[in-house]
């Protein structure tokens, strides 16, 4: 029992040392800015679905409904290979911006480690909301992703069902919400 003694010490003492994260704390960092940025000048959408979906950075729910046009949001999941093509392309529009208009990500992701690794490796760090039950998908009645709501100034809503490049994601910007934005 003596020579036990020593060893339960050692193993308490390492224990101690290891920090384990706090169940409701997540083990990666959010890649993500804050969503108090979320919005513009414009209309709310009445057309998309009145729902709210937290932050990914954990800050307040944000309400779709008040989400300010012109808008971008961008459904995407770790998992979704035309995804991991389109995500950085989405985040160069978030770049060109300006105050313009606003660029959101919904992550249906599962697991949120997966998804904040996922944008972490990629650069991408517009805001984006969490959304693992697949709540906003499921109402647009989409089965796929990526998908892409576009908003305009007036609340207006049209949905694209599929992944884009920058050539399609600026000629869809153009067409759905009235801003031209270049390369």
């Amino acid at each position: 029992m003596r020579r036990l003694l020593p060893l339960i010490a050692a193993v308490l003492a390492l224990s101690a040392c290891a920090t384990a994260a706090e169940p409701d704390e997540p083990e990666i960092p959010s890649p993500f800015a804050v969503c108090d940025a979320i919005g513009s000048t414009g209309a709310g959408s009445t057309e998309i679905p009145d729902i709210s979906l937290p932050c990914f950075t954990g800050d307040a729910p944000v309400r779709l409904r008040d989400v300010r046009g012109p808008a971008v949001i961008n459904l995407w999941a770790s998992w979704c290979l035309p995804c991991r093509e389109e995500l950085p392309v989405i985040q160069g529009l978030a770049d060109r911006a300006q105050g313009r208009f606003t660029v959101v990500g919904v992550d249906v992701d599962g697991d949120r480690d997966a998804a904040a690794r996922f944008a972490a490796t990629r650069d991408v760090s517009f805001p984006t909301l969490h959304d693992p039950e697949k709540t906003l998908l499921d109402k647009l009645g989409l089965m796929t992703l990526p998908a892409t709501v576009f908003i305009d100034a007036d609340g207006g809503m049209y949905v694209h069902r599929a992944a884009m490049d920058v050539d399609q994601l600026i000629e869809q910007m153009k067409k759905h919400t009235g801003v031209t934005v270049t390369r």
